[in-house]
């Protein structure tokens, strides 16, 4: 190649578009294994956190127990009945993907002693050390018997001799999807009813038992995705029997809580930057949201009634079946999760729920107030830092004691599968200041020993202590008894009828707990009886019909889930009755009350109609799924209200399967909406997507309708329904420059490309241009085809052979295809700078430096100073700002501007401590942040795509695109999907810029923080 084609002007151009085009901070906190050589190096010794350091909660102190060289890699503890500290580590934390060192003898197990009583671990046992044991996540101590979550497997670990070493390991549960990831299976907790309870993220995805057999829920069907959605919380018998599934559709619930009641509190994680943390009061059997229930679509996609926020958006919370939150937290990366029922701590802390979360380094109660038939709730920090973003919470524990223990995981970063330091690790105590860690010997001989340890916040001792329990008899059940009749305390009262529960059931005593004046306690005793065929409890269900507690009457609206019985049919009807039409909790909890009986149902409440406030009966209409309450709900689309007033029920259709629905919606069109095109175009969209190739002579409504639309409501019709007819339409769009990329998109999607081709080839000069403007980021074989005949084609002038040069690269799927042509040299000389220029807007650096090196030359390229140096210097935010717009807000965006392509970064100063953002700044490629792994689709037809999955179900994957469009593909046309390796944000980015210019950058992100 010669050089006199590369002037310095092409130099120039070509450095700017580099620059112009790249992405920052694709994927959080990834690195390889020479970083953290560099990081050990640099780093380890500036940070050394103290307690001091750390902001605590007046009155209280946070102590450091035990730290490194002791421990490392904290991702689960647990406090065992002696006091002792039980930690998960993981060194060996997802390798394939950040490329960091291994131990080959595998991560660890350590139980952390204070022998010496100076609050301080001096002894350290390894319970357990293999191969098999590479990063778990959940660890829940029982006596001798150890649970350890590590998918795909649960293991029940035994030390039989007591000697702080595991002498046999046994698979309890198996097949959990998520291995070595985060959003795989969590920890197990013993709850107050004697059973287990535990969780996994999106990724477990179904579970089997230890023969490798499905297993199956209360129901009956198999445990798996095609009943239910995403992350799921379960219960089961401690041998791992009778697995109920009682909540679903979440990301990634990390530990789920169990008051003394049985109430259920958890956290989840939103896709990275979309302020959507959520904590969650999971109502049993509720569905949370996370995708679309019907279809398992993502929250990205578009819908009737979408919430005007992005956090709320992400848990489809205006869709009737959706959960509400009780409390959304923003940005973060939550973990460990507690219900602190001790009285060592301030009053605000009682009797709450105790959280971590990595994310804005922090540890803190949500208190939590009734509203209704749910609850509101608060934030009220705990222990937190500011001064040193590397304090990363993974998980909190109260002790015998009432104190309570925190895991530090300690690094610049967390989430996306990120370990910037493998070596250190941290437990802190909080306490009240001067409150030394003494913890009393365990006593179970009488039974007055064994109440006392039921009362304990810990547990470990409050499993020993229902255990012996139940070995002593009589003597117990009287004892438990006198404390159910005489506690002051109601949690105690509860801990005590759940022991009985087990040791001597009585539907009598159930009866008794369901007539108490604390609703907490008649709800425990709904959920003892709900356990329980119903013709054993359904007298106690008749007297709490008309129980003074909206909260009792939601409690047992979700004791009637899948009981067709006509009494609870006629109970559920009362209850509907209790309905105020505001009341969300309420309504969802009818809702799950009616499940699978949604007819018979609502026959039911028919015949009290006139009893119920018109916008009571009408809520109950939007949250039916029966065929029944189908004409009331058209009837609500018919009334005279504004259309707009209206789209929650237009909603609603999408969740009512009645095989009638898209009939009488043609019906509406036809009718009643025949001037209202609002209206019709709303009934258009909720149709079966099947409807006019069912009935051909309904055709000539959706071609009256779409002469009446455009833009974007045009093009979306055309397509989905394939209107190869509506092509000199689309056309002009095209050539007006209107909804332009959609368009060219549209035409090939409806098979119209060799229309399109046939009028490039007879257009004026403009229209070729515009043409070739329309198609350069479609990437098809035929597009792609279009623009390079552009460039070979002698008749054509050189200004529109150079226009599509210019453009050639765009052709995202297609970039290696367009390469090759530079490699078998059937570009024109002339135009080779020019397609390397386009090729220079590559997503993969490899292909960016092949087609620079068709120009005989690199790239400049910066060395920047160390990590380390790059922390201390200082920066000018605003100037970081004008290289954010330049190198990051095509890709990202803050505060709702930029491109919404990769994570949004309003509050990632919250979350990365500078040198995490050099981290993802430097070293995009060795891992991926969860939702943005990207994809390679290659079509049947010879179409392919890469992008980021929005959403996937049986039939279609909608794919975002590099510049935010979105792509939707039929799963049958697919001939191979892989996920790719590299990350698609550039590798080097930060090689064509000043070192100042990228600190100034860095100085503007960290000042992104949460409001």
């Amino acid at each position: 190649m010669k050089k006199s084609f590369f002037s310095v002007k092409m130099k120039s151009l070509l450095l700017a578009s580099f620059l112009l085009t790249s992405a920052l901070l694709f994927s959080f906190f990834n690195q390889k294994s020479t970083l953290i050589n560099e990081l050990r190096k640099d780093y380890f010794e500036s940070h050394k956190q103290s307690p001091e350091e750390l902001e605590i909660y007046p009155g209280l102190e946070a102590t450091l127990f035990a730290s490194e060289p002791m421990l490392k890699n904290p991702t689960n503890i647990e406090v065992d009945a002696q006091g002792r500290i039980w930690v998960l580590e993981a060194y060996n934390y997802r390798p394939a993907i950040n490329g960091n060192p291994t131990n080959p003898e595998g991560d660890r197990i350590l139980i952390l002693e204070d022998t010496d009583k100076d609050g301080k671990a001096d002894k350290k046992t390894v319970f357990y050390q293999s191969k098999d044991l590479n990063a778990p996540l959940g660890i829940a101590v029982l006596d001798n018997m150890v649970i350890v979550s590590q998918s795909p497997y649960i293991w029940k670990m035994y030390d039989d001799n007591r000697d702080g070493k595991a002498d046999r390991k046994e698979i309890l549960f198996q097949g959990i999807g998520g291995e070595q990831h985060d959003h795989g299976a969590h920890a197990f907790v013993f709850g107050p009813d004697g059973k287990l309870y535990f969780n996994m993220g999106n990724e477990g995805k179904q579970l089997f038992d230890a023969k490798g057999k499905p297993v199956l829920d209360q129901d009956g069907d198999p445990i798996n995705q095609k009943k239910y959605r995403q992350g799921l919380v379960f219960r089961c018998n401690v041998d791992g029997s009778k697995v109920e599934v009682l909540g679903h559709n979440f990301r990634n619930n990390y530990e789920v809580a169990v008051d003394s009641y049985g109430a259920l509190w958890q956290s989840d994680n939103d896709d990275d930057g979309n302020k959507g943390v959520r904590i969650n009061s999971v109502f049993e059997h509720g569905n949370y949201g996370y995708v679309d229930e019907m279809t398992g679509e993502g929250w990205y996609i578009s819908r009737t009634n979408m919430e005007k926020e992005v956090p709320l958006k992400h848990w489809h919370l205006n869709d009737p079946g959706v959960m509400p939150n009780l409390l959304q937290t923003g940005s973060g990366s939550p973990t460990g999760m507690i219900v602190y029922e001790g009285n060592l701590l301030p009053e605000v802390f009682q009797n709450q729920m105790i959280h971590s979360d990595a994310g804005p380094n922090v540890v803190r109660a949500y208190p939590v107030k009734k509203a209704g038939a749910g609850y509101s709730a608060s934030i009220q920090n705990l222990l937190w830092s500011t001064k040193d973003q590397w304090f990363r919470p993974s998980d909190v524990c109260v002790a015998p004691d009432g104190s309570v223990f925190v895991s530090d995981w300690y690094d610049p970063g967390v989430g996306g599968h990120q370990a910037g330091d493998q070596v250190k690790g941290r437990i802190y105590r909080i306490a009240p200041k001067g409150h030394s860690y003494n913890v009393k010997e365990f006593k179970s001989n009488t039974v007055a020993e064994c109440i006392e340890e039921l009362k304990n916040p810990n547990l470990a001792r409050r499993y020993l202590a229902f255990e012996a329990l139940q070995k002593k008899g009589t003597e117990a059940k009287l004892a438990l008894e006198n404390m159910l009749a005489t506690d002051s305390n109601p949690r105690m009262k509860a801990r005590a009828f759940w022991v009985l529960n087990q040791l001597a059931p009585s539907i009598e005593r159930i009866e008794q707990l369901a007539k108490n004046e604390v609703p907490e306690l008649r709800m425990s005793a709904i959920r003892a009886a709900k356990q329980l065929s119903f013709g054993k409890w359904k007298h106690i269900a008749k007297a709490l019909v008309t129980d003074s507690d909206i909260q009792v009457k939601r409690e047992l609206a979700i004791a009637l889930r899948h009981n067709g019985e006509p009494l609870a049919d006629e109970i559920w009807s009362q209850l509907a009755l209790s309905y105020d039409g505001a009341d969300r909790w309420y309504v969802e909890a009818l809702g799950i009350g009616a499940d699978g009986n949604w007819n018979q149902r609502f026959e039911k409440v028919l015949s009290k109609k006139n009893e119920l406030s018109e916008a009571a009966f009408n809520g109950i209409v939007w949250r039916s799924r029966g065929s029944k309450s189908l004409p009331y709900l058209l009837a609500i689309l018919e009334n005279n209200q504004d259309t707009d007033s209206k789209l929650a029920y237009f909603r609603a259709l999408d969740f009512n399967e009645s095989k009638e629905k898209s009939n009488e919606l043609v019906k509406l069109i036809q009718g009643r909406f025949a001037k209202d095109l609002k209206a019709q175009m709303l009934c258009l969209k909720h149709l079966d997507p099947n409807y006019f190739t069912e009935n051909p002579n309904k055709l000539s409504v959706l071609q009256g309708l779409i002469q009446q639309t455009k833009d974007v409501e045009y093009l979306d019709l055309v397509l989905k329904y394939k209107l190869e007819t509506e092509k000199p339409k689309v056309l002009d769009y095209i050539l007006k420059g209107n909804q332009q990329p959609k368009a060219a998109q549209v035409m090939y999607e409806i098979g119209a490309g060799n229309f399109l081709q046939n009028t490039f080839d007879k257009a004026s000069e403009n229209d070729k241009k515009t043409i070739i403007d329309a198609v350069k980021s479609v990437g098809k074989p035929q597009s792609l085809a279009l623009l390079f005949g552009a460039i070979t084609n002698p008749k054509l002038s050189f200004e529109i052979q150079r226009e599509a040069a210019k453009r050639i690269g765009n052709s995202y799927p297609l970039e290696e295809t367009v390469l090759s042509y530079l490699k078998d040299k059937k570009i024109p000389e002339k135009h080779i700078p020019s397609v390397v220029e386009s090729l220079s807007r590559a997503w993969r650096k490899a292909i960016r430096m092949e087609a620079n090196s068709y120009l005989g030359q690199s790239l400049p390229k910066t060395n920047h100073p160390a990590i380390a140096d790059m922390v201390k210097m200082t920066g000018n935010a605003a100037k970081g700002i004008e290289t954010f717009v330049n190198l990051c807000a095509m890709c990202h965006q803050v505060n709702e501007k930029g491109t919404d392509f990769g994570p949004k970064l309003s509050e990632i100063g919250s979350k990365l401590s500078k040198e995490g953002m050099y981290l993802s700044i430097l070293h995009p490629n060795a891992g991926i942040g969860f939702g943005f792994e990207g994809f390679d689709i290659q079509m049947k037809n010879g179409d392919a795509f890469q992008g980021l999955i929005l959403s996937k179900n049986e039939t279609d994957i909608v794919l975002k695109l590099p510049g935010g469009t979105q792509q939707r593909i039929k799963t049958s046309g697919i001939k191979s999907m892989k996920m790719m390796e590299e990350s698609m944000m550039p590798a080097g980015l930060a090689d064509g810029i000043k070192t100042q210019e990228l600190v100034d950058l860095v100085e503007y992100l960290s000042s992104l923080k949460k409001k």
